[in-house]
């Protein structure tokens, strides 16, 4: 199988092996036995999120296309929802009966098993305030077992999934809630709460959010619309950086920034190192973004650095097929027979332009496979 067909960038070779279990005890039982033999895999959801290397994945493929949405019994409104199942088809069904929690998630790419792995989030909403567990297959004990959101050390893009805990998620609970309007959750972003015309904090009729949501989404080429050149890609192909206080104030005065605050700690912290020169990038191996974040860190826009670096939308390097979006400058598009190498490429050189100009080194916000950025 060829995965550039199965990935959103359209880029990577081939699987050494690959299945793609239909139901839930085909995708447990088919798991087990390709971790029976010892050898290298890769779970692959929506592709969404992921850039393969053109030599391809030299073990096994494990497909996950499980689908299934339940509501679960009791006065709660908790769904259940099978790993494979479409993100965005589950947010459109959920919008459709009026209820709340992941409207402002609309038009994000890939699968729901993927979606804790990301802890993904869009327009002031993350998937952490809806999850409830997880059902999971540990690959270290074989075992299949049910793992509370306050486990997985959930927070801006990551996850402890994400981060090192190796397995496959079989279907995610969430939590949603239902009102007599069908009204959002508040507003909690000042670029949705423009184009709504509302302020921060209304509650809106959840359609009007989702379309609201998709509307700013395609203008930026976020959405996968095969009239849109621009959709070919990874989405957002780097993070925000989160650097410390006295990291952001070395910075020139006109870059945005913002707090990241946990509770009500706001401010800096003795376990913030202090930053000696501007040239030194965060270095995510001395502080991680949780340590960052408990703390009191600031929160930097990746794709400002980007355009304020000299990288212009539009741009790609010469006799290349990889280029930055023309409407988003933090993706970076295949804009036709595009390899993994060239995406790679324009991914480098994105990262020391913004470490030259601003001393921050941009980490990779997709899933790297045999692809070195």
């Amino acid at each position: 199988m060829d995965l550039r067909e199965l990935t959103t960038m359209r880029v990577g070779g081939a699987a050494a092996q690959f299945f793609a279990p239909e139901t839930r005890e085909q995708l447990i039982q088919t798991t087990r036995s390709v971790w029976a033999t010892g050898g290298d895999w890769l779970a692959l959801g929506g592709g969404s999120n992921l850039v393969v290397a053109d030599e391809g994945v030299p073990g096994t493929v494990i497909h996950v296309v499980t689908r299934g949405i339940e509501r679960l019994p009791g006065d709660a409104l908790v769904l259940r929802v099978q790993a494979g199942e479409s993100w965005d088809g589950l947010v459109a069904a959920t919008v459709d009966q009026g209820w709340a929690g992941i409207e402002a998630l609309s038009g994000i790419p890939g699968s729901c098993g993927a979606a804790p792995i990301q802890n993904i989030g869009a327009y002031g909403q993350e998937l952490a305030s809806t999850l409830v567990s997880i059902e999971f297959l540990d690959y270290l004990s074989g075992e299949l077992i049910r793992l509370p959101a306050d486990e997985l050390d959930l927070g801006y893009r990551r996850s402890a999934l994400k981060g090192g805990r190796p397995g496959i998620v079989i279907s995610t609970d969430l939590a949603l809630s239902h009102n007599d309007g069908a009204l959002s959750d508040p507003i909690d972003h000042s670029q949705l709460a423009t184009a709504l015309g509302a302020s921060v904090g209304d509650r809106l009729p959840v359609a009007e959010v989702r379309a609201a949501v998709l509307a700013l989404r395609g203008a930026k080429g976020m959405l996968l619309d095969p009239a849109d050149p621009d959709s070919v890609s990874a989405g957002s192909f780097f993070t925000n950086p989160i650097v410390s206080h006295e990291f952001a104030r070395s910075l020139p005065a006109d870059v945005p920034r913002w707090p990241v605050t946990t509770g009500s700690i706001v401010g800096p912290s003795p376990a913030v190192t202090p930053t000696v020169t501007p040239l030194e990038a965060y270095d995510p191996g001395r502080l991680s973004p949780a340590a960052v974040a408990a703390s009191g860190g600031v929160k930097l826009s990746a794709a400002w650095l980007i355009e304020h670096s000299g990288v212009t939308r539009g741009f790609r390097l010469p006799g290349s097929r990889a280029a930055i979006s023309s409407k988003h400058s933090l993706a970076i598009t295949n804009t036709g027979g595009a390899t993994a190498s060239q995406v790679a490429e324009l991914a480098r050189y994105i990262q020391t332009r913004v470490l030259g100009a601003y001393g921050v080194m941009l980490q990779p916000e997709p899933v790297l496979v045999g692809v070195h950025v």
